[in-house]
């Protein structure tokens, strides 16, 4: 996580133990406090030393546990100035591509499964080196930030090593347009599509295409990724957003699932990449 969301939430943990440190009834160690409040004293531990984001309950009960209900709103006003995480392009992008892959890399590798969705461009995880190229080339023309291509598309391709880990699961849904969708030459595209296709039945991934013609439930709208159900990373023109709490995780994860309602699998999936690659040979 962002250095920035870890201070937040340790400052929180910080004001956390202050409070039960001065309880009304008499400073209150955290076995104590957690066994008044039901919870396993570890929970406690990692609330106050910032390794847990507290939920708007948790705070809720921690105050009146510790004779300070009054404290409440400023706890929860707290927890929402981070819950959500926005990380600027400008900030992000201003060591070029390569730290924010570096940082992707991080989070990857601590997850099992990973459910993406994409309307614009092929996933990350299944690019090919030249098709991700061409992508954080336009990337560095729209910011005006350092090219670190060739370093950024190293570290790109480091993390797909994590779908051919035992134990992992890549589930990526992808709307038809991104099939077509000539972010970079015609014979870079080709290949990409082979590539593509060439996923469809590894064992560790699962690729769903909706069709352009698909009956959607829920407008395609921005492309989200959701690492274990622990992190929704997503992003806009001007900043990524990182989400853990619960509630925004929550409503990712049904979009994702009506999303996956309307996509098609298998060898039905292999067509519609087929039937984008055989456009593409007759432009």
């Amino acid at each position: 996580m962002s250095t920035d969301f870890q201070q937040a939430r340790e400052a929180l943990g910080a004001r956390l133990r202050e409070l039960r440190l001065s309880a009304r009834g008499g400073r209150l160690t955290g076995t104590q406090l957690a066994q008044h409040l039901g919870w396993p004293h570890s929970k406690v531990y990692k609330l106050e030393g910032g390794r847990q984001t507290a939920t708007s309950d948790d705070l809720r009960a921690w105050a009146d546990a510790v004779g300070h209900p009054d404290a409440f709103e400023e706890l929860d006003a707290r927890l929402k100035g981070f819950e959500s995480h926005i990380r600027s392009w400008r900030r992000q992008l201003a060591a070029g591509h390569r730290p924010v892959q570096d940082s992707w890399n991080v989070e990857v590798s601590r997850t099992r499964v990973i459910r993406a969705w994409e309307e614009s461009v092929i996933p990350g995880m299944l690019q090919t080196a030249d098709y991700a190229r061409a992508i954080f080339l336009r990337y560095a023309n729209l910011h005006g930030t350092t090219r670190d291509t060739d370093e950024a598309v190293r570290s790109r391709l480091r993390r797909q090593e994590w779908l051919y880990e035992a134990g992992h699961r890549f589930c990526a849904l992808v709307w038809e347009a991104a099939l077509h969708a000539l972010v970079c030459s015609p014979s870079v595209l080709a290949a990409q599509l082979d590539r593509l296709a060439g996923v469809v039945g590894m064992d560790t991934v699962e690729l769903g295409v909706i069709p352009l013609g698909a009956s959607l439930k829920v407008p395609t709208a921005n492309a989200f990724w959701v690492l274990d159900d622990r992190l929704v990373i997503t992003e806009d023109w001007h900043a990524e957003l990182w989400l853990d709490d619960a509630d925004s995780i929550a409503t990712y994860l049904r979009v994702w699932n009506v999303l996956r309602e309307s996509a098609v699998f298998g060898a039905d999936a292999q067509n519609v990449i087929h039937r984008a690659r055989h456009a593409l040979n007759t432009r």
